[in-house]
């Protein structure tokens, strides 16, 4: 079982940039890639950026390609995700996971366990 930490979110104003961390622990050896994803309120969670743990697969979906930047962190199994040019459709509450395979991070239906989350809300 993966663990996750999430940090770093709190309210920007639209234009503003932020940055979110991930710390993951447990069985990650188990797993090649993290990912980010987020949830908007009264929306289904959705997949933003993935990258492999040791190698440098990325994949980002549509809607953040070129606004987000998602990076490893320089302590071990941490992920690092740079949000630009936020808007208020950004808010949400921000998750990270992990996986075997990178096309599983594209299924947030596919994870049973989440960490907490940690809060970006974007004011206008």
């Amino acid at each position: 079982q993966v663990h996750l930490q999430e940090s770093g979110g709190r309210l920007v104003q639209a234009g503003g940039s932020l940055k979110l961390s991930c710390s993951a622990s447990g069985s990650v050896a188990n797993t090649e890639y993290g990912g980010w994803f987020r949830q908007p309120p009264g929306k289904d969670r959705e997949f933003l950026a993935a990258i492999g743990w040791d190698n440098e697969n990325v994949d980002y979906a549509a809607s953040v390609k070129g606004r987000f930047t998602i990076s490893r962190g320089n302590v071990t199994n941490t992920l690092i995700l740079e949000m630009n040019n936020l808007t208020p459709e950004d808010t949400a509450i921000y998750f990270c996971n992990a996986a075997r395979h990178i096309s599983t991070l594209r299924q947030p239906t596919a994870f049973g366990i989440w960490g907490q989350g940690t809060q970006v809300t974007v004011s206008s």
